[in-house]
């Protein structure tokens, strides 16, 4: 099979304001609100800067990235593909990617801890409300990680000199869980 087409006259343009492309998103945010990520958002992270907005609705700046990532975003830019076709009519809130980019140029360490406080209880609410696990109503494992990102740049927030001398790094945790084997 050949392409009827030559390669510099073929485009893709998602423009119909009707179709959305990441429907499945609509189940996954409603996990969310479930479990209540914004709520703990609203409550545990607090941002300065009122005066340009870096502050305010840091739920839905926050939500807006756990939506973007499970799209496929991978940079502030990639956010925008929350804003196409009838994606604003399945959700409310969603913020152009300048703004939740001027939200994370606003982060201190600190603010990384309090989003690490958000992560420890919402993984926990996700246990509770999705019952992946066989078993988990009895024991349940969770290994919690630190771990050391390199990062380059003096102007890198959040980064600090820790365990490895003289580099900066970042410290996302990273979470496991899991059941005993059945049987056992």
């Amino acid at each position: 099979m050949q392409s009827s087409h030559a390669a510099a006259a073929v485009s893709a343009v998602f423009d119909d304001q009707n179709l959305v492309a990441y429907a499945g998103l609509v189940p996954v945010m409603r996990l969310a609100e479930r479990c209540g990520l914004a709520r703990l958002v609203a409550a545990k992270v607090k941002l300065g800067g009122a005066e340009n907005g870096a502050g305010a609705a840091a739920d839905a700046k926050v939500t807006s990235f756990v939506a973007g990532m499970v799209a496929g975003a991978d940079s502030i830019d990639d956010l925008d593909v929350l804003r196409h076709g009838a994606m604003p009519v399945l959700f409310g809130g969603i913020r152009a990617p300048s703004t939740p980019g001027t939200f994370l140029r606003a982060f201190t360490h600190g603010h990384a801890l309090q989003l690490h406080a958000v992560h420890r209880r919402f993984l926990g609410a996700l246990a509770a409300h999705t019952p992946l696990l066989p078993g988990a109503d009895q024991t349940v494992f969770i290994d919690v990680d630190s771990t050391h990102k390199r990062v380059y740049g003096r102007a890198k927030r959040g980064a600090e000199y820790g365990r490895c001398k003289g580099i900066r790094t970042l410290h996302p945790l990273l979470a496991t869980i899991c059941t005993p084997p059945r049987g056992r």
